[in-house]
């Protein structure tokens, strides 16, 4: 007598390959879906940014004039990363002054001021005739697929365009493109 033995199944529970595949398709398409709405908003809160810095620049350069330049702006940045006599805090912050330009959530800033040789020296170290009557800044974004540009001047209006504004910003008035944002 031959002993068969009988082979039970047992409740097996779980994934088949095929499931797998499906599962992993599908969180895929959910992914590539969702991936140009992430995008969008990051270029929307980088801009937002952006905006957000020229008005600091904007601020610092006021208060420039204002307390230190005797009416003049800072040709430059690092001019106003330099604390006055008196004040433990300079006008700009030290990520922002130092160098002529500095790259902050996705953008590149720089600003230039054309200097004027009867200028006043300043408080807190500019020599004589090298501060300027403006000043004009420009805001380009590192990633080319944004088409937000941002430019400012001594007016404190904040343009956009969908092209850089670093040849067509004035110190003073507005650029010959582009549109106020405020």
């Amino acid at each position: 007598m031959q002993m068969m033995t009988r082979r039970t199944r047992r409740n097996e529970a779980g994934f088949t390959l095929i499931d797998m595949l499906f599962v992993v398709a599908l969180i895929g398409l959910l992914a590539s879906m969702a991936i140009p709405g992430l995008m969008k908003a990051r270029g929307a809160a980088q801009a937002s940014s952006a905006v957000g810095t020229m008005r600091v620049v904007n601020s610092g350069e006021l208060s420039f004039a204002i307390t230190c330049g005797l009416g003049f702006y800072s040709p430059d940045l690092p001019t106003l990363g330099i604390a006055p006599p008196g004040s433990v805090e300079a006008f700009l912050p030290d990520e922002m002054t130092s160098g002529f330009t500095f790259i902050k959530s996705g953008y590149n800033f720089s600003l230039a001021g054309t200097s004027l040789p009867g200028a006043p020296a300043s408080c807190n170290g500019l020599a004589a005739g090298t501060a300027s009557p403006g000043y004009a800044i420009v805001g380009d974004p590192l990633d080319p697929t944004v088409a937000r540009y941002f430019g400012t001047n001594s007016d404190g209006v904040i343009y956009q365009h969908s092209a850089t504004l670093s040849l067509t910003m004035p110190e003073t008035g507005g650029p010959a493109a582009g549109t106020p944002i405020q």
